[in-house]
């Protein structure tokens, strides 16, 4: 696109006083210059809104000034983190070791008795008491409970669990993120 000359005299003529303009916002030289560019940027590619005969300085001025306070909203959402210890507080573990143990999960339930199988639905996944499950399934509390607890047996047996550590990502796949995290 190419402006005419008046144009780009203007913009030419106007740069010092939109830097010190920039500079009493911005508070920082090197913002401050960026703001300046950002708004001649704005300014070449616009020029067509903007009507001859008019102030051109003051339609750069109004200019600078939005593009000012729209970098200083865009600012307050952002954090810094300029060490990044807030990003490395939000490393998670990779979604393929809970799917891989969800599959691994559900192959070992089709292998339980169904009776055992039903007994730990209805109570581990379906939050039911020992007494709603017993009412369901028509049989005693104590069976329930008998049930839930070869169910889990079973289940630990499997999968080869032994306990809590089991679960999760692999030891070093927890180290490094908790080392993340602290550092």
């Amino acid at each position: 696109m190419s402006a005419s000359p008046s144009f780009r005299d203007g913009l030419l003529a106007a740069v010092p006083t939109l830097r010190a303009f920039a500079v009493s916002l911005a508070k920082n030289a090197d913002r401050a210059d960026d703001l300046v560019q950002e708004t001649l940027v704005k300014a070449w590619d616009k020029q067509d809104s903007f009507q001859p005969g008019t102030n051109l300085k003051a339609w750069l001025f109004t200019i600078l000034r939005n593009e000012f306070y729209s970098q200083m909203r865009k600012r307050r959402r952002e954090v810094e983190d300029s060490d990044g210890s807030i990003t490395a507080r939000l490393s998670i573990h990779p979604a393929q070791d809970g799917t891989s143990d969800l599959n691994d999960f559900r192959r070992a339930l089709e292998l339980l008795p169904e009776d055992q199988r039903e007994a730990i639905i209805l109570i581990g996944a379906s939050g039911f008491s020992y007494e709603e499950a017993a009412e369901i399934c028509g049989c005693a509390v104590g069976t329930i409970k008998s049930r839930v607890s070869r169910a889990r047996s079973r289940l630990q047996e499997i999968l080869a669990i032994s306990g809590e550590s089991d679960f999760g990502p692999d030891p070093v796949t927890a180290q490094v993120t908790n080392s993340a995290a602290v550092l």
